[in-house]
Protein backbone atom coordinates (compact mmCIF):
# COMPACT_ATOMS: atom_id res chain seq x y z
CA UNK A 1 0.00 0.00 0.00
CA UNK A 2 1.35 3.71 -1.04
CA UNK A 3 0.91 6.58 1.13
CA UNK A 4 -0.47 8.77 -1.99
CA UNK A 5 -3.18 6.41 -2.39
CA UNK A 6 -7.33 5.86 -2.05
CA UNK A 7 -6.75 2.50 0.06
CA UNK A 8 -4.53 4.76 2.59
CA UNK A 9 -6.88 7.37 3.15
CA UNK A 10 -9.22 4.59 4.23
CA UNK A 11 -6.95 2.47 5.79
CA UNK A 12 -4.54 4.96 8.04
CA UNK A 13 -7.82 6.59 9.46
CA UNK A 14 -9.24 3.20 10.11
CA UNK A 15 -6.43 2.02 11.90
CA UNK A 16 -6.00 5.19 14.03
CA UNK A 17 -9.45 4.92 15.57
CA UNK A 18 -9.31 1.49 16.17
CA UNK A 19 -6.20 2.07 18.11
CA UNK A 20 -7.39 5.21 20.40
CA UNK A 21 -10.51 2.88 20.21
CA UNK A 22 -9.01 -0.41 21.59
CA UNK A 23 -7.98 -1.15 25.37
CA UNK A 24 -3.92 -0.79 25.26
CA UNK A 25 -3.50 -4.18 25.93
CA UNK A 26 -4.60 -5.19 22.34
CA UNK A 27 -3.68 -1.95 20.61
CA UNK A 28 -0.46 -3.23 19.56
CA UNK A 29 -1.90 -6.70 18.12
CA UNK A 30 -4.01 -4.46 16.08
CA UNK A 31 -0.98 -2.18 14.58
CA UNK A 32 0.76 -5.56 13.86
CA UNK A 33 -2.15 -6.96 11.47
CA UNK A 34 -2.43 -3.42 10.20
CA UNK A 35 0.92 -3.64 8.84
CA UNK A 36 0.82 -6.94 7.61
CA UNK A 37 -2.28 -5.93 5.89
CA UNK A 38 -0.44 -2.73 4.77
CA UNK A 39 2.89 -4.85 3.42
CA UNK A 40 0.62 -7.87 2.07
CA UNK A 41 -1.14 -5.08 -0.25
CA UNK A 42 1.77 -5.39 -2.61
CA UNK A 43 2.16 -9.01 -2.78
CA UNK A 44 1.07 -11.27 -0.08
CA UNK A 45 4.28 -13.59 -0.63
CA UNK A 46 6.31 -10.57 0.55
CA UNK A 47 5.55 -11.40 4.32
CA UNK A 48 6.57 -15.02 4.16
CA UNK A 49 10.39 -12.92 3.80
CA UNK A 50 9.88 -11.06 6.69
CA UNK A 51 8.68 -13.96 8.63
CA UNK A 52 11.85 -15.70 7.60
CA UNK A 53 14.46 -12.41 9.23
CA UNK A 54 11.76 -12.18 11.75
CA UNK A 55 12.21 -15.69 13.32
CA UNK A 56 15.78 -16.18 12.51
CA UNK A 57 16.88 -12.92 14.28
CA UNK A 58 14.25 -12.91 17.03
CA UNK A 59 16.09 -16.39 17.92
CA UNK A 60 19.43 -15.21 17.52
CA UNK A 61 19.03 -12.21 20.06
CA UNK A 62 17.72 -14.75 22.76
CA UNK A 63 20.91 -16.85 22.07
CA UNK A 64 23.00 -14.14 21.70
CA UNK A 65 22.10 -13.09 25.26
CA UNK A 66 21.97 -16.07 27.41
CA UNK A 67 25.34 -17.34 25.64
CA UNK A 68 28.93 -16.45 26.71
CA UNK A 69 32.30 -15.78 24.41
CA UNK A 70 32.61 -16.70 20.95
CA UNK A 71 28.98 -18.97 21.18
CA UNK A 72 27.37 -15.51 21.17
CA UNK A 73 29.40 -14.23 18.33
CA UNK A 74 28.54 -17.15 16.46
CA UNK A 75 24.61 -15.80 17.02
CA UNK A 76 25.52 -12.98 15.48
CA UNK A 77 26.97 -14.21 12.85
CA UNK A 78 24.29 -16.60 11.72
CA UNK A 79 21.67 -13.51 11.88
CA UNK A 80 23.87 -11.54 10.15
CA UNK A 81 24.56 -14.19 7.07
CA UNK A 82 20.55 -14.39 7.12
CA UNK A 83 19.70 -11.03 6.61
CA UNK A 84 22.53 -10.65 4.22
CA UNK A 85 21.50 -13.91 2.35
CA UNK A 86 18.05 -12.52 1.98
CA UNK A 87 19.42 -9.26 0.22
CA UNK A 88 22.03 -11.29 -1.98
CA UNK A 89 19.59 -14.00 -3.42
CA UNK A 90 16.43 -11.12 -3.93
CA UNK A 91 18.19 -7.66 -4.67
CA UNK A 92 21.68 -8.61 -5.85
CA UNK A 93 21.32 -12.73 -7.83
CA UNK A 94 20.62 -11.44 -10.95
CA UNK A 95 23.32 -8.55 -10.63
CA UNK A 96 25.65 -10.80 -9.91
CA UNK A 97 24.77 -13.43 -12.98
CA UNK A 98 24.75 -10.55 -15.28
CA UNK A 99 28.17 -9.09 -14.63
CA UNK A 100 29.52 -12.95 -15.05
CA UNK A 101 27.59 -12.98 -18.08
CA UNK A 102 29.36 -9.93 -19.44
CA UNK A 103 32.85 -11.82 -18.72
CA UNK A 104 31.59 -14.97 -20.31
CA UNK A 105 30.10 -13.08 -23.32
CA UNK A 106 33.43 -11.52 -23.89
CA UNK A 107 35.18 -14.61 -23.66
CA UNK A 108 32.95 -16.17 -26.14
CA UNK A 109 31.68 -18.75 -23.04
CA UNK A 110 28.25 -19.97 -22.72
CA UNK A 111 26.15 -17.45 -20.47
CA UNK A 112 23.82 -18.14 -17.36
CA UNK A 113 20.11 -17.49 -17.33
CA UNK A 114 18.73 -14.30 -15.39
CA UNK A 115 16.56 -15.86 -12.34
CA UNK A 116 12.81 -14.83 -12.86
CA UNK A 117 12.77 -13.60 -9.15
CA UNK A 118 10.78 -10.53 -7.74
CA UNK A 119 12.45 -8.05 -5.36
CA UNK A 120 9.92 -7.56 -2.17
CA UNK A 121 9.15 -3.74 -1.47
CA UNK A 122 11.89 -1.98 0.87
CA UNK A 123 13.71 -5.40 1.89
CA UNK A 124 16.80 -3.66 2.41
CA UNK A 125 15.07 -1.16 4.71
CA UNK A 126 14.01 -3.92 6.86
CA UNK A 127 16.55 -6.28 6.17
CA UNK A 128 18.66 -2.99 7.91
CA UNK A 129 16.58 -2.24 10.87
CA UNK A 130 16.78 -6.47 11.91
CA UNK A 131 20.10 -6.13 11.70
CA UNK A 132 20.70 -3.25 13.82
CA UNK A 133 18.65 -4.79 16.48
CA UNK A 134 20.82 -8.40 16.87
CA UNK A 135 23.85 -5.79 16.79
CA UNK A 136 22.89 -4.00 19.45
CA UNK A 137 21.66 -6.63 21.36
CA UNK A 138 25.41 -8.06 20.83
CA UNK A 139 26.85 -4.83 22.04
CA UNK A 140 24.71 -4.94 25.12
CA UNK A 141 22.94 -1.85 24.52
CA UNK A 142 19.65 -3.02 24.07
CA UNK A 143 17.87 -6.43 25.81
CA UNK A 144 16.20 -9.31 23.47
CA UNK A 145 12.82 -8.85 22.95
CA UNK A 146 11.15 -11.87 24.85
CA UNK A 147 7.73 -11.28 22.89
CA UNK A 148 7.99 -12.95 19.67
CA UNK A 149 5.07 -10.89 17.77
CA UNK A 150 6.45 -7.95 19.92
CA UNK A 151 9.44 -7.54 17.57
CA UNK A 152 8.45 -8.73 14.55
CA UNK A 153 6.28 -5.30 15.21
CA UNK A 154 9.81 -3.79 15.51
CA UNK A 155 10.52 -4.49 12.29
CA UNK A 156 7.09 -4.20 10.43
CA UNK A 157 5.67 -0.96 11.76
CA UNK A 158 3.66 0.05 8.79
CA UNK A 159 4.34 3.93 8.82
CA UNK A 160 8.10 3.34 8.22
CA UNK A 161 8.22 -0.30 7.31
CA UNK A 162 8.73 0.36 3.32
CA UNK A 163 11.13 3.38 3.31
CA UNK A 164 12.31 3.73 6.75
CA UNK A 165 13.45 5.74 8.67
CA UNK A 166 15.51 2.53 9.35
CA UNK A 167 14.95 2.45 13.01
CA UNK A 168 17.32 1.44 16.04
CA UNK A 169 15.25 -0.82 18.53
CA UNK A 170 16.13 1.76 21.45
CA UNK A 171 14.28 4.07 19.95
CA UNK A 172 11.24 2.40 19.43
CA UNK A 173 10.95 -0.94 21.09
CA UNK A 174 9.80 0.56 24.19
CA UNK A 175 7.41 2.49 22.79
CA UNK A 176 4.65 -0.49 21.82
CA UNK A 177 4.62 -0.99 25.36
CA UNK A 178 3.63 2.64 26.43
CA UNK A 179 0.03 3.34 26.55
CA UNK A 180 -0.73 6.21 24.42
CA UNK A 181 -3.64 8.43 25.09
CA UNK A 182 -5.39 10.73 22.48
CA UNK A 183 -3.27 13.90 22.52
CA UNK A 184 -5.05 16.71 20.42
CA UNK A 185 -1.99 18.78 19.85
CA UNK A 186 0.08 15.86 18.73
CA UNK A 187 -2.31 14.66 16.57
CA UNK A 188 -2.69 17.88 15.05
CA UNK A 189 1.24 18.08 14.56
CA UNK A 190 0.88 14.55 13.70
CA UNK A 191 -1.71 15.60 10.58
CA UNK A 192 0.22 18.51 9.67
CA UNK A 193 3.53 16.62 9.21
CA UNK A 194 1.51 14.00 7.03
CA UNK A 195 0.34 16.91 4.85
CA UNK A 196 3.34 18.53 4.46
CA UNK A 197 4.93 15.26 3.14
CA UNK A 198 1.73 14.96 0.83
CA UNK A 199 1.99 18.36 -0.60
CA UNK A 200 6.12 17.42 -1.20
CA UNK A 201 5.10 14.27 -3.01
CA UNK A 202 2.35 15.05 -5.27
CA UNK A 203 2.58 18.71 -6.00
CA UNK A 204 6.26 19.27 -6.30
CA UNK A 205 7.55 15.30 -6.79
CA UNK A 206 5.35 13.65 -9.13
CA UNK A 207 4.80 17.04 -11.64
CA UNK A 208 9.18 17.67 -11.92
CA UNK A 209 8.85 13.06 -12.53
CA UNK A 210 6.95 14.26 -15.81
CA UNK A 211 9.62 16.22 -17.37
CA UNK A 212 12.34 14.34 -15.65
CA UNK A 213 11.32 10.94 -17.17
CA UNK A 214 10.70 12.64 -20.76
CA UNK A 215 14.40 13.68 -20.21
CA UNK A 216 15.74 10.56 -19.23
CA UNK A 217 13.85 8.21 -20.32
CA UNK A 218 14.99 8.46 -24.05
CA UNK A 219 17.98 10.81 -23.15
CA UNK A 220 19.27 10.60 -27.01
CA UNK A 221 16.85 13.47 -27.71
CA UNK A 222 18.29 15.99 -25.89
CA UNK A 223 21.60 17.91 -25.12
CA UNK A 224 22.40 20.96 -23.11
CA UNK A 225 19.45 22.94 -21.42
CA UNK A 226 16.69 20.13 -21.35
CA UNK A 227 19.25 17.54 -19.86
CA UNK A 228 20.42 20.85 -16.81
CA UNK A 229 16.94 21.08 -16.51
CA UNK A 230 16.03 17.45 -15.90
CA UNK A 231 18.83 17.23 -13.68
CA UNK A 232 18.24 20.03 -11.41
CA UNK A 233 14.59 18.81 -11.00
CA UNK A 234 15.50 15.04 -10.34
CA UNK A 235 17.54 16.74 -7.48
CA UNK A 236 14.60 18.24 -6.10
CA UNK A 237 12.10 15.30 -6.99
CA UNK A 238 14.18 12.47 -5.53
CA UNK A 239 14.25 15.14 -2.35
CA UNK A 240 10.71 15.40 -2.06
CA UNK A 241 9.42 11.93 -2.82
CA UNK A 242 11.56 10.04 -0.05
CA UNK A 243 11.19 13.23 2.45
CA UNK A 244 7.76 13.72 1.40
CA UNK A 245 7.21 9.47 2.55
CA UNK A 246 9.35 10.05 5.59
CA UNK A 247 7.32 13.15 6.71
CA UNK A 248 3.98 11.46 5.89
CA UNK A 249 5.23 8.08 8.19
CA UNK A 250 6.44 10.15 11.02
CA UNK A 251 3.68 12.65 10.95
CA UNK A 252 1.15 8.70 11.20
CA UNK A 253 3.04 7.62 13.84
CA UNK A 254 3.40 10.78 15.66
CA UNK A 255 -0.96 10.92 15.49
CA UNK A 256 -0.62 7.64 17.74
CA UNK A 257 2.03 8.72 19.96
CA UNK A 258 5.07 7.07 18.51
CA UNK A 259 8.28 9.32 17.70
CA UNK A 260 10.29 8.21 14.66
CA UNK A 261 13.65 9.26 14.25
CA UNK A 262 14.17 12.65 12.02
CA UNK A 263 15.31 11.36 8.54
CA UNK A 264 15.98 14.76 6.46
CA UNK A 265 17.44 18.13 7.51
CA UNK A 266 17.23 20.91 4.58
CA UNK A 267 20.04 18.62 2.88
CA UNK A 268 20.56 21.03 -0.17
CA UNK A 269 21.66 23.71 2.36
CA UNK A 270 24.40 22.08 3.27
CA UNK A 271 27.91 23.64 2.87
CA UNK A 272 30.30 20.52 2.33
CA UNK A 273 29.70 17.01 1.04
CA UNK A 274 30.12 15.57 4.74
CA UNK A 275 27.66 18.24 5.88
CA UNK A 276 24.52 16.90 3.00
CA UNK A 277 25.70 13.11 4.27
CA UNK A 278 24.41 14.34 8.13
CA UNK A 279 21.36 15.68 6.74
CA UNK A 280 20.14 13.35 3.50
CA UNK A 281 19.20 9.77 4.93
CA UNK A 282 20.15 10.79 8.60
CA UNK A 283 18.99 6.80 9.45
CA UNK A 284 20.97 5.34 6.65
CA UNK A 285 23.90 7.57 6.76
CA UNK A 286 24.32 6.90 10.97
CA UNK A 287 23.88 3.03 10.19
CA UNK A 288 26.81 2.39 8.07
CA UNK A 289 28.99 4.90 10.16
CA UNK A 290 27.84 2.78 13.20
CA UNK A 291 28.21 -0.65 12.03
CA UNK A 292 31.08 -0.22 9.59
CA UNK A 293 32.86 2.75 9.50
CA UNK A 294 33.92 2.76 12.75
CA UNK A 295 34.39 -1.13 13.44
CA UNK A 296 36.41 -0.55 10.66
CA UNK A 297 38.63 1.80 12.54
CA UNK A 298 37.04 5.17 12.16
CA UNK A 299 39.02 8.08 12.45
CA UNK A 300 40.97 6.03 14.89
CA UNK A 301 43.44 5.09 12.26
CA UNK A 302 45.95 6.14 9.94
CA UNK A 303 45.20 9.11 7.26
CA UNK A 304 45.31 6.49 4.45
CA UNK A 305 42.89 3.94 5.87
CA UNK A 306 40.61 6.50 7.24
CA UNK A 307 40.15 7.33 3.69
CA UNK A 308 39.62 3.65 2.57
CA UNK A 309 36.80 3.09 5.36
CA UNK A 310 35.48 6.44 3.73
CA UNK A 311 35.26 4.81 0.54
CA UNK A 312 34.46 1.40 1.04
CA UNK A 313 31.54 2.67 3.22
CA UNK A 314 30.13 4.91 0.31
CA UNK A 315 30.76 2.46 -2.13
CA UNK A 316 28.54 0.08 0.02
CA UNK A 317 26.09 2.43 0.27
CA UNK A 318 25.92 2.68 -3.50
CA UNK A 319 25.47 -1.04 -3.59
CA UNK A 320 22.38 -0.81 -1.01
CA UNK A 321 20.30 1.72 -3.30
CA UNK A 322 20.64 -0.88 -6.27
CA UNK A 323 22.13 -3.38 -7.85
CA UNK A 324 23.96 -2.18 -11.21
CA UNK A 325 26.97 -0.53 -11.48
CA UNK A 326 25.58 2.70 -12.38
CA UNK A 327 24.67 2.97 -7.80
CA UNK A 328 28.19 1.67 -7.06
CA UNK A 329 29.77 4.51 -9.25
CA UNK A 330 27.24 6.74 -7.79
CA UNK A 331 28.24 5.51 -4.01
CA UNK A 332 31.85 5.77 -5.65
CA UNK A 333 31.39 9.40 -6.45
CA UNK A 334 30.52 10.59 -3.15
CA UNK A 335 33.23 8.36 -1.29
CA UNK A 336 35.20 10.56 -3.49
CA UNK A 337 33.70 13.48 -2.94
CA UNK A 338 34.43 13.34 1.00
CA UNK A 339 37.84 12.27 0.46
CA UNK A 340 38.70 15.26 -1.34
CA UNK A 341 36.46 17.81 0.42
CA UNK A 342 38.39 16.64 3.11
CA UNK A 343 41.65 16.88 1.67
CA UNK A 344 41.24 20.53 0.24
CA UNK A 345 38.44 21.91 2.62
CA UNK A 346 40.99 24.40 4.45
CA UNK A 347 42.03 25.69 0.95
CA UNK A 348 37.67 26.21 -0.39
CA UNK A 349 37.51 27.50 2.83
CA UNK A 350 40.11 30.27 2.39
CA UNK A 351 39.06 31.53 -1.31
CA UNK A 352 35.77 31.59 -0.64
CA UNK A 353 36.20 33.71 2.66
CA UNK A 354 38.16 36.02 0.64
CA UNK A 355 34.68 37.00 -0.78
CA UNK A 356 34.16 38.34 3.10
CA UNK A 357 30.64 38.30 2.64
CA UNK A 358 29.23 35.61 4.48
CA UNK A 359 25.64 34.94 2.80
CA UNK A 360 27.80 34.81 -0.42
CA UNK A 361 30.21 32.36 1.19
CA UNK A 362 27.61 30.01 2.03
CA UNK A 363 25.55 30.52 -1.21
CA UNK A 364 28.95 29.38 -3.25
CA UNK A 365 29.50 26.30 -0.66
CA UNK A 366 25.83 25.07 -0.90
CA UNK A 367 25.91 25.67 -5.14
CA UNK A 368 28.89 23.49 -5.20
CA UNK A 369 27.98 21.18 -3.41
CA UNK A 370 24.53 21.08 -5.43
CA UNK A 371 26.78 20.84 -8.78
CA UNK A 372 28.22 18.00 -7.37
CA UNK A 373 25.80 16.02 -6.05
CA UNK A 374 23.51 16.55 -9.35
CA UNK A 375 26.43 15.08 -11.33
CA UNK A 376 26.31 12.10 -8.98
CA UNK A 377 22.67 12.31 -9.37
CA UNK A 378 22.96 11.72 -13.27
CA UNK A 379 24.46 7.50 -12.52
CA UNK A 380 21.51 7.26 -9.89
CA UNK A 381 18.19 8.18 -12.73
CA UNK A 382 19.94 7.42 -15.99
CA UNK A 383 18.46 3.61 -16.58
CA UNK A 384 21.58 1.73 -18.06
CA UNK A 385 25.67 3.29 -18.01
CA UNK A 386 25.83 4.26 -21.16
CA UNK A 387 22.63 6.78 -20.92
CA UNK A 388 24.49 8.28 -18.03
CA UNK A 389 27.67 8.76 -20.10
CA UNK A 390 25.55 10.27 -22.98
CA UNK A 391 24.06 12.90 -20.29
CA UNK A 392 27.31 13.89 -18.86
CA UNK A 393 28.81 14.51 -22.10
CA UNK A 394 25.69 16.44 -23.69
CA UNK A 395 24.93 18.24 -20.92
CA UNK A 396 27.13 20.94 -21.55
CA UNK A 397 26.87 21.01 -25.07
CA UNK A 398 25.30 23.50 -27.02
CA UNK A 399 21.46 23.04 -26.97
CA UNK A 400 19.22 22.23 -29.48
CA UNK A 401 16.63 24.23 -27.19
CA UNK A 402 16.56 27.56 -25.55
CA UNK A 403 14.40 28.81 -21.86
CA UNK A 404 11.74 29.82 -23.52
CA UNK A 405 11.65 26.17 -25.60
CA UNK A 406 12.55 24.61 -22.62
CA UNK A 407 9.67 26.20 -20.83
CA UNK A 408 6.92 25.40 -22.87
CA UNK A 409 8.21 21.58 -23.08
CA UNK A 410 7.42 21.54 -19.00
CA UNK A 411 4.02 23.42 -19.58
CA UNK A 412 3.57 27.18 -18.59
CA UNK A 413 1.26 25.94 -15.99
CA UNK A 414 2.98 23.28 -14.79
CA UNK A 415 6.66 25.50 -15.01
CA UNK A 416 4.54 28.15 -12.64
CA UNK A 417 3.61 25.62 -10.13
CA UNK A 418 6.74 24.16 -9.75
CA UNK A 419 8.34 27.74 -8.89
CA UNK A 420 5.71 28.70 -6.43
CA UNK A 421 5.90 25.11 -5.08
CA UNK A 422 9.69 24.83 -4.39
CA UNK A 423 9.99 28.26 -3.58
CA UNK A 424 7.22 27.85 -1.17
CA UNK A 425 9.17 24.89 0.69
CA UNK A 426 12.67 26.31 0.24
CA UNK A 427 11.03 29.56 2.20
CA UNK A 428 10.05 27.09 5.08
CA UNK A 429 13.61 25.49 4.53
CA UNK A 430 15.40 29.20 5.20
CA UNK A 431 12.85 29.65 8.35
CA UNK A 432 13.84 26.68 9.78
CA UNK A 433 17.61 27.34 10.25
CA UNK A 434 16.18 29.36 13.43
CA UNK A 435 13.13 28.41 13.77
CA UNK A 436 10.90 24.90 14.33
CA UNK A 437 8.09 25.51 11.98
CA UNK A 438 5.79 22.98 14.38
CA UNK A 439 6.42 25.38 17.40
CA UNK A 440 5.84 28.21 15.41
CA UNK A 441 2.43 27.26 13.80
CA UNK A 442 1.57 25.96 17.73
CA UNK A 443 1.73 29.95 18.68
CA UNK A 444 -0.08 31.31 15.91
CA UNK A 445 -3.78 32.38 16.28
CA UNK A 446 -6.41 29.72 15.66
CA UNK A 447 -7.60 31.26 12.10
CA UNK A 448 -4.22 31.26 11.23
CA UNK A 449 -3.53 27.94 11.54
CA UNK A 450 -6.43 25.95 10.48
CA UNK A 451 -6.49 28.70 7.09
CA UNK A 452 -2.80 27.84 6.30
CA UNK A 453 -4.33 23.77 6.98
CA UNK A 454 -7.65 24.99 4.62
CA UNK A 455 -5.17 26.29 1.89
CA UNK A 456 -2.41 23.34 1.99
CA UNK A 457 -4.97 20.62 1.56
CA UNK A 458 -6.42 22.54 -0.99
CA UNK A 459 -3.66 23.27 -3.55
CA UNK A 460 -2.83 19.59 -2.82
CA UNK A 461 -6.59 18.83 -4.49
CA UNK A 462 -6.22 21.42 -7.35
CA UNK A 463 -2.49 20.77 -7.82
CA UNK A 464 -1.54 17.63 -7.54
CA UNK A 465 -0.48 14.73 -10.11
CA UNK A 466 -3.18 11.96 -9.99
CA UNK A 467 -0.82 9.47 -11.51
CA UNK A 468 -0.67 7.26 -8.32
CA UNK A 469 3.53 7.32 -8.53
CA UNK A 470 5.32 5.01 -6.13
CA UNK A 471 7.78 6.43 -3.80
CA UNK A 472 11.41 6.49 -5.48
CA UNK A 473 12.96 4.45 -2.74
CA UNK A 474 10.16 1.31 -2.66
CA UNK A 475 12.66 0.25 -5.24
CA UNK A 476 15.47 -0.27 -2.35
Amino acid sequence: MVFNSFAFLIFFPLVTLLYFYLPHKYRWWLLLFSSCVFYAWFKVEYLLILVFTIVVDYFAALWIEREEGSKRKWALIISIIANVGVLAVFKYSNFMIGTVNSIFFRLGKETFDLWDILLPIGLSFHTFQAMSYTIEVYRGKVPAERNLFRYALYVMFYPQLVAGPIERPQNVIHQYYEEHKFDYHRVVSGLRLMLWGMFKKVVIADRLAIFVEKVYDHPEGFSGLPIITATIFFGFQIFCDFSGYTDIGLGAARVMGFDLMKNFDRPYFSKSISEFWRRWHISLSSWFRDYVYIPLGGNRVSTFRKYFNLFVVFLLSGLWHGASWNFVIWGSLHGIYLIVGQLTGDLQRRVISMLRIPLLEKAIHAGLVFFFISVAWVFFRASAFSDSIYLLKNMFMSSSHNIQEVWQMIGTQDALIIVFAIGLMESVHWFQRTHSISEWMDAQPKWFRWSSYYVAFISIVLFAVYSGTQFIYFQF
